[in-house]
């Protein structure tokens, strides 16, 4: 019996990676903005531009780190490579109304967009965050990672310039 568990968590687990591993582009789901203006995701696969998307909540304060120190060169990587990022909140529907006010405080301005209900963050395969992805020109999904510690937008930086030199 011992074996047949073992040999069953092993089956599960190597499923679990499989599918983890098995988003390659955004999915045809649609999200509404901040400002309720709904949007198909997959679009910002097919707008030719490398874009990234990080989850983030109100409540976590890594997640704010990072978009906050993004947005302070946010401008800078738009002119120098021509991307976009859009924000993907997973805020539950009671602590909805304090994203926009928080958002438009942090003068952010990238998209917006609300996954109230986790449908993208599920789709994707997003157990923590912060977790940031970055998509190639193509839509194709190239680099992810989960957490934040200060510098790390310089290491997406990096994967970023590799895309541009291809």
């Amino acid at each position: 019996m011992r074996k047949f568990n073992t040999l069953l968590c092993f089956l599960l687990l190597s499923i679990g990676i499989m599918a983890q591993n098995s988003v390659q582009t955004m999915p045809n789901l649609v999200l509404k903005d901040i400002n309720g203006k709904s949007k198909n995701l997959a679009e910002y696969s097919k707008n030719g531009k490398i874009t990234i998307v990080s989850f983030w909540a109100t409540w976590c304060a890594p997640c704010k780190k990072e978009l906050n120190s993004i947005n302070e060169i946010y401008d800078e990587w738009k002119t120098k490579y021509g991307l976009e990022l859009v924000a993907i909140c997973t805020d539950n529907a009671r602590n909805t109304p304090k994203v926009k006010p928080y958002v438009d405080g942090q003068g952010w301005e990238y998209d917006v967009m609300m996954d109230i209900n986790q449908d993208f963050q599920r789709a994707m395969n997003v157990v923590q965050i912060p977790h940031t992805f970055l998509l190639d020109q193509t839509g194709k999904i190239v680099y992810q990672h989960s957490g934040y510690v200060e510098g790390d937008e310089f290491m997406l930086e990096e994967k970023i310039k590799q895309l541009i030199t291809k």
